[in-house]
Formats: structure tokens, C-alpha cells, sequence
């Protein structure tokens, strides 16, 4: 029995990226939802804070999704 030692540092690699970037921008979306009070008085900037936190749980979901058609599929 032999490993392939490239393929296994490959899917390391790309585990561990997707893992960081996936809890990364799930962090952002949760400061954009804990912004400060002095930013909440803004409506403007309030509605952009929202509105990023919502597109980074989007992507979330979308990552979990995809990840969940791949081990389906």
C-alpha cells in the first residue's frame, strides 16, 4: 500500500483554506450584525452593515450547500 503524499497535501491544503475562508466570512457577518451603536444611528450605514452581514451568510449557506451536493452527488 502506497499514499500519495501530493494528493493528501492537496486536499489538506484545500480543506484548510476552505475552512478558514468559510469561518471568516461568517465572522463578518457576524460584526456587521454586532455593529456599534454609534454606526446603528446611521441608517445608511446601517443598511450597509446589514446588508454585507446578510451576503456573507449567503455565501455561507451556499458554501454548506455546495459542499452538501458534492459528498450527494
Amino acid at each position: 500500500m502506497t499514499i500519495d503524499w501530493h494528493a493528501l497535501g492537496t486536499v489538506f491544503a484545500v480543506t484548510l483554506l476552505a475552512t478558514v475562508g468559510l469561518v471568516g466570512v461568517f465572522t463578518l457577518g457576524i460584526v456587521g450584525l454586532s455593529a456599534p451603536a454609534g454606526a446603528r444611528s446611521r441608517s445608511r450605514s446601517r443598511v450597509l452593515t446589514r446588508t454585507a452581514a446578510v451576503l456573507c451568510f449567503a455565501a455561507c449557506a451556499a458554501a454548506v450547500g455546495y459542499g452538501i451536493h458534492l459528498i450527494v452527488a
